[in-house]
């Protein structure tokens, strides 16, 4: 805690609030309330994402980098203009996923994982590709597929046939007609260097697989599901022959609807965190060192936050400098011992009154003003307690019960 003559210092490195806010709209609010509860503050926002939505953004501005608009294939075949983000070392394509094959792309009443295509995502990687760049980085997160990638690979140039010597049309539930592969490309392809980033370990298949984890998220009906599953495990098989390796036990193979997998097995795929990566880029030790107290958050904590998101990573940085951290959200399923596994001092929904989720959408950045600005008056409060107890001979108040 700093003397009685310094300023507070506050670190503000949220996630975006998916559908409502972006991670530097939420920096910005909560910026603007911790200025009304302490005025005086050091503030320094930097936003931060896991892999998902924002990823590129972030990377780009952080590195000084550019985006490239490119019109590409939506989810269900309609067109879209998706951006791939060059970083400032002008070697180092940056690909959200989520720009091109994601859920926010597809309104909910037409919501269809078993013909949700990634073909959009591999689009822009070609596009990246012939421009002459051959480092990339893939931010998987918030798709509307459940593909396995297959649809990114068709765009790449592999062909997928069934048994009648037909191509497959667009959709993760084609791949159960899967019968052979072809790759004319291939060894082109082997010049590639890329890097999956991304927040979850789930495997390809199984109860924590790509359809039985995340396709009930995308509109699937259990119905739905057991044929994902079917059509992802004859995907894996074909694949494994054609390959001669089996990648559907890797550990974030079952990442966006199974994309990870196909960045693995054919694009030969490194895999990272993506919270690391962000902030390695955005020099977050660094400013979490110097730090009085950080202020992150996402849309959600909940289980799924203790395994790779953005608060997971921002914690496990501000623990090893002894730097308190509370989070926000716009729903908290964490129990106090979930806060503590993370090492959270923390966590508050923003919502200051009851209402409907569209309203909460659309108050967002007022209600994560509001909340930020009451954590941080409360917290400003116990500072000045310590300070003073510290004054007056170090005495410590007994542990509340």
């Amino acid at each position: 805690m700093k003397g009685r003559n310094l300023p507070m210092r506050i670190l503000i490195a949220p996630d975006s609030f998916k559908g409502s806010l972006t991670s530097r709209q939420v920096a910005a609010a909560m910026a603007r309330g911790v200025k009304r509860a302490c005025p005086k503050a050091e503030v320094m926002c930097l936003p931060l994402a896991d892999g998902g939505e924002g990823t590129m953004e972030v990377l780009v501005a952080a590195t000084g980098g550019r985006t490239v608009p490119v019109r590409v294939t939506g989810p269900l075949g309609e067109p879209v203009t998706a951006h791939y983000g060059v970083l400032g070392d002008e070697k180092t394509v940056v690909v959200e996923l989520a720009a091109a094959s994601g859920l926010n792309l597809v309104p909910p009443e037409r919501r269809d994982p078993l013909r949700a295509s990634t073909y959009g995502t591999g689009e822009l990687i070609r596009h990246a590709w012939e421009a002459g760049y051959r480092r990339f980085l893939i931010g998987l997160g918030g798709s509307a597929t459940n593909d396995g990638g297959a649809g990114l690979l068709q765009a790449l140039g592999v062909r997928l046939y069934d048994a009648e010597g037909q191509l497959l049309p667009p959709g993760g539930a084609a791949l159960e007609r899967l019968a052979r592969i072809e790759w004319p490309e291939r060894d082109a392809w082997h010049a590639a260097t890329v890097t999956v980033l991304c927040d979850v370990d789930n495997p390809l298949l199984g109860p924590r697989g790509a359809s039985r984890v995340f396709g009930p998220q995308k509109g699937a009906t259990p119905e739905m599901v057991d044929a994902l599953e079917r059509a992802l495990a004859r995907w894996a098989d074909v694949t494994a022959a054609f390959l001669g390796e089996d990648h559907r036990h890797r550990p974030g193979a079952g990442a966006a609807g199974g994309t990870g997998f196909a960045l693995m097995a054919y694009l030969r795929a490194a895999v990272r965190p993506g919270i690391e990566a962000v902030m390695e880029a955005v020099g977050f030790a660094e400013q979490a060192s110097g730090a009085d107290l950080i202020l992150t958050g996402e849309g959600k904590l909940d289980r799924q936050t203790l395994h790779g998101k953005t608060v997971a990573g921002v914690c496990r940085v501000a623990k090893d400098r002894g730097v308190p951290v509370i989070a926000l959200a716009g729903a908290v399923e964490l129990e106090g011992q979930d806060c503590d596994a993370l090492g959270l001092a923390g966590a508050f929904s923003i919502l200051s009154r009851p209402m409907t989720l569209s309203e909460a959408l659309a108050e967002g950045e007022r209600l994560v003003e509001h909340a930020a600005e009451q954590v941080v008056r409360l917290w400003r409060h116990a500072s000045r307690r310590a300070n003073r107890m510290e004054r007056e001979g170090g005495r410590v108040p007994p542990e509340t019960p």
